[in-house]
């Protein structure tokens, strides 16, 4: 088998390829590479074909890190029709490598049981099982089940904020205030002492994500008009993904200064999300990240108890590596050495937060 790789500058034809493979991720589709590009990423969008015809797709983003040096990263991807390709893709990507490019990353977006005795491959071909950029481990649900299904799905404890939610009035669903959802997001962040890049990356993936196929849209959870809870998703295809968010702490009183019954906007948040992607005909809704190892002193395992009680299905998304020259096993140490700096820096602790 030859495959070849065909540029495009296209971003209708690529997304459409994109969203209608059976292995594919938002973060392939062209608005994911657009928001990369803020950061100073390069995308570069190609379909991947065998004798003319389309097998695949995949989008590139090429990362300088020193003059003569760069890396290639496909987040989420390549999107393809079987990965039995994959080892024949190596062979491709190659070709269209150029002599700066030290290594290449990809993140075959097929969900992988976290369950005992399941086997993770070590390799496709030239490329080699390696640290992932996207959370490797996560959460996922399946959304072609009936809604009275889903909702018994949830754990005791879910079912019954979310009631409660409901007789407190909380409204949730889409919602275009960015502003509201970037406090929500900053918020948690501060809270928990994590990192984000700057607004415009988030509003370029807003706008992008959903120009040319794929789709980009907040859910925000509102108690008496405030927005208590949300996040930011990203879909395409059949799946969509909850990428950021959080929520905010519930400060309001009532006339008299008392503070204000939980509202359990987080829980309705969560439901109602998923509900809005069944709805929408999306049938695998991704939780987006759950910690590697369970540390309940960490602010990772409230998220993970949290997510965890909308579903069970815990999945793997392993990476791989593709040597591209000599100088990657040293690029590789250096940018571990980096991302265990920034995590001192910003958290005191050298863990990574997923």
């Amino acid at each position: 088998m030859r495959l070849t790789l065909v540029e495009t500058s296209d971003p209708r034809v690529y997304d459409d390829v994109v969203a209608q493979l059976p292995i594919t991720s938002a973060l392939q589709g062209w608005g994911y590479g657009e928001a990369r590009r803020v950061l100073g990423h390069v995308p570069q969008r190609y379909l991947i074909q065998e004798a003319g015809r389309t097998v695949g797709a995949v989008q590139l983003l090429r990362r300088r890190l020193v003059p003569g040096l760069s890396t290639l990263y496909a987040p989420r991807g390549p999107a393809l029709e079987s990965l039995d390709l994959l080892p024949d893709v190596a062979h491709a990507l190659r070709r269209v490598a150029r002599p700066t490019d030290a290594l290449l990353k990809i993140e075959p977006p097929v969900p992988l049981p976290a369950v005992d005795g399941a086997v993770i491959p070590d390799a496709y071909g030239p490329f080699r099982r390696a640290e992932s950029e996207q959370p490797e481990h996560t959460i996922i649900a399946d959304l072609t089940r009936s809604e009275k299904e889903m909702f018994d799905g949830l754990s005791s404890m879910a079912r019954r904020n979310v009631r409660a939610a409901e007789k407190q009035g909380v409204v949730a669903g889409r919602d275009d205030d960015f502003d509201a959802f970037w406090e929500i997001f900053t918020a948690t962040n501060d809270r928990a002492k994590l990192g984000a890049f700057p607004r415009k990356y988030y509003e370029t993936m807003l706008r992008e994500g959903s120009g040319h196929g794929g789709e980009a849209y907040l859910v925000l959870s509102r108690s008496q008009g405030r927005a208590l809870a949300g996040g930011f998703f990203l879909g395409m295809g059949k799946g969509t993904s909850y990428l950021f968010g959080g929520s905010i702490r519930d400060d309001r009183v009532d006339d008299v200064g008392q503070p204000l019954k939980d509202a359990k906007a987080p829980d309705a948040f969560y439901w109602n999300a998923m509900l809005d992607a069944k709805r929408r005909g999306y049938e695998l809704f991704d939780f987006w990240g759950i910690p590697r190892v369970l540390d309940e002193s960490k602010h990772s395992y409230g998220v993970f108890r949290m997510k965890l009680k909308f579903s069970e299905q815990r999945v793997w998304y392993p990476a791989y590596d593709l040597v591209l020259n000599p100088a990657a096993p040293a690029i590789v140490k250096a940018l571990r050495w980096r991302k265990t700096r920034n995590n001192l820096r910003k958290r005191g602790s050298a863990d990574d937060v997923l």
